[in-house]
């Protein structure tokens, strides 16, 4: 297995710490190798420190690092032009790199929203669009087609009180990867999103002034990151052609497939505008429409770690 990925090149955006650093290592060793781009900021997007960057690439073989933030306005074309001119190709984009702010709508400040969403979500995008380019040429000359991989959340799918940003931003990742996955499809160039659960410096910072959230903490710190590591690497791998437009979810052990935006149900208003003949025929659909419940209550039993 270590020459799985021999001759291949990765990028992995927030690759110094955590999920990011477990998919860093074990890209490399299966042979490839890796550029870290991280900035070694808080969770908060907070101060900076470089040297974490530089200490990551120390423990991944073949791996050099970026200590640069994702979202600066030339972060994306500074990491696809290092990772071409140092390892000769574009195989592998992870954009993984996050930041998430407490704050309830109504009490959050603008400033910081776009701040989540430049990193999360504007970030990802300019790296992929840097990156399509020469992945569509490689394909073209013969190489074996690249893959792009979004590191989403629970959070982005179900919300949770207090993450607005985090949601919106993961949120609107998913739509990304959809769209990348249809427009690269031609160069069989793969795009998928993955939802994480793992015991990293995020989950190990929740405290304990919410039972269900302290309890939701518990039940994940055991899950190790190197688990959804692996999934990123098979979708890496050759054997995953094919595998395309996916959310998919990596839970200790458990991979799961989520279901994605599709109508679950129709009904038919009435012809004139009615409240009452249209609260009737809104009836039919409410079997299907979607609970409240979040990312914690959803994902409250116990994982198989």
């Amino acid at each position: 297995m270590q020459d799985l990925l021999a001759g291949r090149s990765a990028i992995v955006t927030g690759g110094a710490r955590g999920i990011g650093l477990a998919v860093a290592q074990t890209l490399g060793l299966l042979g490839a190798k890796v550029l870290i781009v991280d900035n070694g900021a808080a969770l908060d997007g907070g101060p900076e420190d470089p040297a974490v960057t530089e200490l990551a690439a120390m423990r991944v073989p073949g791996a050099i690092g970026l200590a640069i933030d994702v979202a600066a306005d030339d972060a994306a074309e500074q990491a696809i032009t290092m990772a071409i001119e140092t390892f000769g190709a574009i195989d592998l984009l992870v954009n993984n790199a996050a930041i998430e702010l407490d704050a309830r709508v109504g009490d959050g400040r603008r400033e910081d929203f776009e701040r989540v969403l430049r990193t999360n979500l504007v970030a990802p995008w300019a790296l992929a669009t840097a990156a399509v380019g020469p992945m569509r040429r490689q394909a073209r000359a013969g190489r074996r087609p690249g893959a792009i991989v979004n590191v989403g959340s629970a959070v982005g799918l179900l919300g949770r009180a207090g993450r607005g940003a985090e949601a919106a931003s993961k949120a609107g990742l998913v739509g990304l990867t959809r769209t990348l996955a249809l427009e690269l499809s031609d160069a069989m160039i793969a795009c998928n999103a993955i939802v994480p659960f793992a015991g990293t410096r995020a989950i190990r910072a929740i405290g304990d002034e919410d039972s269900r959230l302290a309890a939701f903490r518990d039940g994940t710190v055991p899950l190790a990151a190197s688990d959804v590591a692996n999934l990123v690497a098979f979708l890496a791998a050759p054997q995953a052609a094919g595998i395309t437009g996916q959310l998919l979810g990596v839970r200790g052990r458990e991979v799961l497939a989520w279901s994605q935006a599709r109508p679950a149900g129709s009904c038919f208003q009435p012809r004139a505008f009615d409240p009452d003949e249209f609260a009737q025929a809104m009836r039919e659909l409410r079997p299907d429409f979607a609970g409240l419940a979040d990312d914690v209550e959803t994902f409250g039993d116990d994982p198989v770690a």
